[in-house]
């Protein structure tokens, strides 16, 4: 995987919702639990773990939408309603953005996949590593330091 030059651009569907990345990933992942299932449309979401420091809207004000849960929010366009970051409660450290947004997005690829358990017969990722359910919270710093090396 080859990321393009940063910073990274994006937008929604509609292009009223803006986004920018200036840190590269610290990991990339597809999720298929049943969740991601369907508020993506489809077998799996994508994520790129973004540095929070690294991740701004520079247009546009979007809203929390999908499951209105404690602990994970959801931000969508209030216009067009894509699913653009997720933000997850006690986690300050990165914004789990979907890299379909971005102008430039061929470069990505999963580098995990979580949820396996819950994944349609049908649906494979090239991913380097598979999660029955998520990795634990210890395999993370070895993940991240694997992913980093194998850019």
């Amino acid at each position: 995987m080859k990321m393009p030059r940063l910073p990274l651009s994006g937008q929604c569907r509609c292009g009223e919702v803006r986004v920018e990345v200036t840190a590269e990933p610290l990991m990339t992942a597809a999720c298929h639990c049943t969740g991601c299932q369907s508020m993506s449309s489809s077998a799996f979401s994508l994520t790129a773990m973004i540095p929070s420091s690294g991740f701004k809207v520079t247009q546009g004000e979007p809203v929390i939408g999908g499951l209105h849960g404690p602990q994970q929010h959801h931000y969508f366009c209030a216009y067009c309603m894509t699913w653009m970051f997720t933000l997850i409660d006690g986690v300050d450290a990165f914004v789990n953005v979907r890299p379909s947004l971005f102008d430039e997005r061929k470069w990505f690829v999963p580098f995990i996949e979580t949820m396996t358990k819950e994944k349609l017969p049908w649906a494979h990722t090239p991913a380097t590593h598979s999660y029955e359910g998520f990795p634990p919270f210890e395999d993370f710093e070895k993940l991240m330091t694997e992913f980093a090396a194998a850019k």
